[in-house]
């Protein structure tokens, strides 16, 4: 039977709640499925059901990409039904643990108003570790068991994806099931399996349905996987599977040919504002530049391009069926696709005279020309442009493999001011390794002379540029795996003298913008980052005590983790400072070794070691040099897909 929809339930408390829009669901292109849509399919048997979560805001969750894929991927399958949820603010989720005469009102998708609990998997994408605290309060909202140990077969699997589940053992305990890479292909493959278990009567329950998974090789299943510790050092001492058919090593999933998967093919359109009002095409999959920071170039690789008509036939397509007016075209550095020159021109002719504007993300110094930019804003939409050195002086870009000089960026900005822009963006990082103060100091040094070159070219005083910082973090699968994080305090100290720096500068500080984040939020980052199944204790602790949306600054507590951190921890002889200051050395179990993202780990190692090299070379990208053998194409028996393909973007024929 259908589970009931609690709309009505929760229809007269809307007027309760801030943006109650949020909740209601029937955005356009949205889906939705008869319970058992198998049984009216072709194919007939039994249907399988996905909840899929973004564990964030309504407002940041459905513009995401990954999810709004794998939604449509899903239910294009006449025997698959998936739906979305999102986290609910601190007021809903008042009303609904209130709840009514029939009790508190579970988590439900936007869809159909179905509680999570009923479905057969609850999925979350998990694109930053600060979303843990928000899946502990779905699950508890949807009934669902914390633990994973503690569910049966009325709950669903707790599936976990995204580039932050390359390390999911913090989450370890909660999660049933982890999913690595591109989940297009995997999530069919999961599908299968479990409609041949219903198929067959669901012999063996959960457990059997959860081995089924891991044997395939392809799901994580961290509960057939026993983790020891060292007593003395508090390191991993093995990471062992616990009984026969389960691999010792799971692999990453990599989708092959984009062309061949167009999504999204039919856009969500919000009802209420988001963070990013637009249609995305993601042009390219993958980034072998080999920034050494990086933890998506890294685990995403190889390089695999979209062609220019499939670019085209995307946008055209999306809006269409979404009426967005900007189409961002979307990649980890979307200026080196091998004909973003052809792409751009193709639709600046297009779309010419029409409402359509284009744009693209933060670009690399040394891939930005003028052409490709006045192509972007032919249609006289002129935004800032945001260029990312990251390293605040040319010896910290040595470091990360950034190798862009001063001279680069004066000369890219010089041309970007005289060929009219008014306002530049610079991204850095604070907290690097081998950084010192110095370092950062000379942040302020290279913002003086993008204004002063920006006044020179373009003859105006109104040039503006806008500092903008973040901590650094390390990431498991990237050679600073094994760098010790920057402490909160030396970083908010750096960051200070930078700002004070720049203010005493009456030249120049009026035209720079300044804006960081303090220190806090990246140490608790960090700790789940690179945390083990320790590190679950103090989620858990966090939320009981009322961590929510813990990636918001006005819902963040340093206190609340560094409070939670000090009890979960205590007799384990490991703290936050073991987890996220100490460098960690080449023959340490890490706590994510036993997943495999293709990266060879020696190959990481010299790379870690070249970074601390003064005198070491540049790691050129793969894409146009000789293979580097970091060993993602022989061990995931993939390849670099590339342009050009020699072809142009017709224009739109009138039908």
């Amino acid at each position: 039977m259908s589970p009931q929809s609690v709309f009505a339930r929760l229809e007269p408390r809307l007027p309760s709640v801030q943006k109650p829009i949020q909740y209601v669901g029937g955005e356009l292109n949205s889906t939705v499925k008869e319970w058992d849509c198998a049984e009216q399919s072709e194919t007939g048997g039994p249907t399988v059901r996905w909840a899929l979560m973004y564990p964030d805001a309504y407002e940041v969750g459905l513009p995401n990409q990954g999810v709004a894929i794998l939604y449509e991927v899903l239910n294009e399958r006449d025997w698959i039904l998936a739906e979305r949820t999102y986290s609910v603010w601190p007021d809903m989720e008042k009303v609904m643990r209130a709840g009514d005469a029939d009790g508190p009102i579970p988590q439900f998708t936007v869809d159909s108003h179905r509680p999570v609990r009923a479905f057969d998997v609850f999925g979350i994408s998990f694109s930053t570790e600060l979303g843990y605290t928000n899946m502990l309060n779905a699950l508890s909202l949807a009934q669902i068991p914390l633990h994973a140990t503690e569910r049966t077969d009325e709950d669903p699997i707790v599936l976990s994806g995204g580039h932050a589940s390359f390390n999911p053992e913090p989450i370890a305990d909660f999660v049933d099931a982890v999913a690595l890479g591109d989940g297009e292909e995997v999530v069919l493959k999961i599908s299968e399996v479990i409609r041949e278990h219903k198929e067959q009567g669901s012999p063996g329950g959960r457990d059997e349905l959860l081995f089924r998974l891991a044997a395939s090789g392809g799901v994580y299943v961290p509960k057939f996987y026993d983790v020891t510790y060292d007593e003395t050092s508090g390191e991993i001492a093995s990471v062992t599977p616990n009984r026969p058919g389960v691999p010792a090593r799971v692999s990453k999933h990599t989708l092959m040919d984009l062309d061949a998967w167009p999504y999204p093919a039919k856009p969500l359109v919000p009802l209420a504002e988001t963070v990013h009002e637009r249609f995305s095409v993601e042009i390219f999959r993958g980034c072998t530049r080999g920034c050494r920071f990086c933890q998506a170039g890294m685990i995403t690789r190889p390089v695999r391009e979209r062609s220019i008509e499939t670019i085209g036939n995307m946008v055209e397509n999306g809006i269409r069926k979404s009426g967005f007016e900007e189409v961002g075209l979307l990649s980890l550095s979307s200026a080196d696709h091998t004909e973003i020159g052809d792409v751009a021109k193709g639709l600046a002719d297009r779309y010419e005279g029409s409402n359509v504007s284009l744009s693209l993300p933060s670009t690399r110094v040394d891939a930005f020309n003028i052409s490709l930019a006045n192509e972007f804003s032919r249609n006289g939409r002129r935004s800032g442009l945001t260029f990312a050195p990251e390293g605040g002086s040319e010896r910290m870009r040595k470091v990360i493999n950034k190798m862009v000089t001063e001279e680069d960026l004066i000369r890219t900005v010089a041309a970007a001011y005289s060929h009219g822009w008014r306002q530049v963006k610079l991204y850095f990082m604070c907290g690097l390794p081998t950084e010192t103060d110095e370092d950062v100091l000379e942040i302020a040094d290279l913002a003086r002379k993008v204004i002063a070159k920006g006044r020179e070219v373009s003859g105006r005083n109104d040039i503006r540029c806008t500092v903008s910082i973040g901590g650094f973090v390390p990431k498991a699968h990237t050679p600073f795996q094994w760098a010790a994080q920057l402490d909160h305090e030396t970083t908010d100290v750096r960051l200070q003298k930078l700002r004070d720096l720049v203010r005493a500068d009456k030249k120049f500080a009026r035209a720079i913008g300044f804006r960081y984040h303090d220190g806090k939020p990246g140490i608790i980052e960090g700790l789940l980052s690179r945390g083990d199944r320790r590190v679950g204790r103090i989620i858990e602790e966090v939320w009981r005590d009322g961590g929510r949306f813990d990636g918001w600054s006005e819902h963040f507590s340093f206190e609340r983790w560094t409070d939670a951190a000090e009890r979960a921890l205590e007799g384990t002889g490991v703290d936050l400072d073991w987890f996220t200051t100490r460098e960690r050395g080449y023959d340490e179990i890490l706590p994510w070794d036993h997943l495999d993202s293709g990266l060879d780990k020696d190959w990481l190692w010299a790379d870690w070691e070249d970074a601390l090299d003064p005198d070491s070379i540049d790691v050129e990208d793969c894409r146009w040099t000789p293979c580097y053998d970091c060993g993602v194409c022989p061990e995931m028996n993939t390849e670099i897909q590339i342009g050009p393909t020699g072809r142009k973007l017709l224009p739109l024929s009138v039908v």
